[in-house]
């Protein structure tokens, strides 16, 4: 059953007795400065007021994070409590709250 890597073109060290190759990241990848780190299903809340064709956001109201999303620029998709879902926000539209910011000032500490 167990058939050799380079049959199924990947790397030797993908094979049954290797371990898996590990990539540097790019050049690019770094993150800037001011850009906050979420995961899916933090807990934010909005900065400024916004608006969709859904429906508006007001300043103030909690979301949650279901999709991060992001090679240079993270940007994330959040569902609001109002049910309205929007995209590609990011530290301008949303801060993080609860655990979240918790979570946030403590990795920042280190």
């Amino acid at each position: 059953m167990y058939r050799e890597a380079w049959m199924w073109g990947l790397p030797p060290s993908m094979s049954k007795n290797g371990g898996m190759t590990y990539w540097k990241p790019h050049a690019l990848a770094t993150p800037h400065p001011d850009q906050i780190d979420l995961r899916n299903g933090d807990k934010v809340v909005s900065i400024v007021d916004m608006r969709t064709e859904d429906g508006t956001v007001a300043s103030g109201t909690h979301g949650k994070v279901i999709l991060s999303n992001g090679f240079n620029w993270q940007r994330y998709r959040v569902l609001f409590a109002n049910g309205v879902e929007m995209g590609d926000l990011d530290q301008r539209h949303i801060a993080p709250t609860g655990r979240t910011a918790k979570r946030l000032i403590k990795a920042a500490r280190r």
